[in-house]
């Protein structure tokens, strides 16, 4: 007896997915995700660590961390005007931090919906890795101190002996301030541990799996993170131990014609 098809139950038709152009289509999903996360990590690793390199300068003197601010005011002069290849390489930083941003939050709500319900007992709980359980926190940190450190050494605005140009005057002043010393020293922390966590998931994300990477990418992770926290507190507390102090210096002017 042939069945009635009126009675048969009705299926539900899922709607076709909007296909975005590749780049975009790829992003939607948690694979590429993971990729824009790893990709934007290595500028961004890349940035703080060329960042803390070019201020360690601050150690030969005046003249040269003055003058390496001035250079980086000029890169590819006369090709283009004058700070326009740093406000290039501003914008792509930017970029790459909105998408990194983005990236972590989607995938963090990705991760809920796929599990509603928190870790089964504390145990479970404890054995996650501190630096991944903290990410979110060390990343609003992170976020919170890079908008302080702009106003602070690049704007000018929360720092009211600023001078343009004098990057020596600008970092001795700022750091013999006990308060902003501090904030720098702990913002440095978390920026630590949310690039030895980032640094270490890193491999994973690009899909790199292999059992003998496993104890390098944590060295390496742990190196990384300690490089860039020793380097960058070491300003603060040099200031602070008077091992760098301001002694009137000017800011870089380039040599005319006739003086070079």
């Amino acid at each position: 007896m042939q069945q009635d098809q009126s009675s048969a139950p009705l299926r539900r038709v899922q709607p076709a997915r909007r296909r975005w152009p590749w780049p975009l289509d790829l992003y939607q999903s948690a694979v590429g995700k993971k990729w824009a996360m790893a990709v934007t990590g290595v500028m961004l690793l890349g940035f703080v660590f060329f960042h803390m390199l070019g201020n360690l300068k601050v150690y030969l003197g005046p003249a040269q961390i003055n003058h390496y601010g001035e250079w980086l005011r000029d890169i590819a002069v006369p090709a283009l005007p004058r700070t326009v290849f740093l406000w290039l390489l501003r914008c792509g930083l930017i970029a790459a931090f909105a998408v990194h941003m983005h990236a972590a939050y989607a995938l963090t709500r990705m991760n809920h919906r796929a599990r509603p319900t928190k870790y089964a007992s504390e145990r479970d709980y404890v054995a996650a890795n501190f630096a991944s359980r903290t990410m979110r926190w060390t990343g609003i940190i992170v976020i919170l101190f890079l908008f302080f450190h702009l106003a602070d050494l690049t704007w000018g605005s929360l720092n009211p002996h600023f001078v343009r140009g004098n990057v020596y005057h600008n970092m001795a002043y700022s750091f013999s301030r006990v308060p902003v010393a501090a904030i720098y020293i702990v913002a440095n922390l978390a920026l630590a541990v949310h690039i030895f966590h980032g640094a270490w998931s890193l491999f994973a994300s690009l899909g790199v799996s292999n059992p003998k990477l496993v104890a390098f990418r944590r060295r390496f992770a742990v190196g990384f993170a300690s490089i860039i926290l020793l380097g960058n507190i070491s300003f603060p507390i040099a200031v602070q131990a008077h091992i760098i102090e301001d002694h009137g210096s000017t800011p870089y002017h380039a040599p005319t014609e006739q003086g070079r």
